[in-house]
């Protein structure tokens, strides 16, 4: 069964978190993820507060454990460290439908 992964990231350093996002789109395709949402452009906001400097990204995943393994892989570990600093990061992975 399919999963997905959903990021919501407050930039604080927009031009810095770039390269982790960059680094991080080369990487999830080889473990099976393909992104859904980047960013969020063009978003409306239909009820509640969404401060403007909040992203999103969702990636969907071939499954719960193909997720898990791109989060806990060592590729990954090294990605990561560019986005230290620069934002602040929300991420669940949920079971699709």
């Amino acid at each position: 069964m399919s999963a997905y992964m959903l990021i919501i990231a407050e930039l604080d350093d927009p031009k810095g978190f770039r390269d982790y996002a960059i680094a991080a789109a080369s990487l999830i395709g080889q473990f099976g993820g393909e992104y859904i949402v980047r960013g969020a452009q063009g978003a409306v906001t239909l009820e509640g507060e969404w401060p403007e400097e909040e992203k999103v990204v969702i990636s969907k995943w071939p499954s719960m454990e193909a997720a898990q393994e791109f989060w806990n892989s060592p590729e990954y570990a090294e990605v990561k460290k560019l986005r230290l600093g620069k934002a602040r990061v929300t991420v669940r992975l949920l079971d699709g439908a």
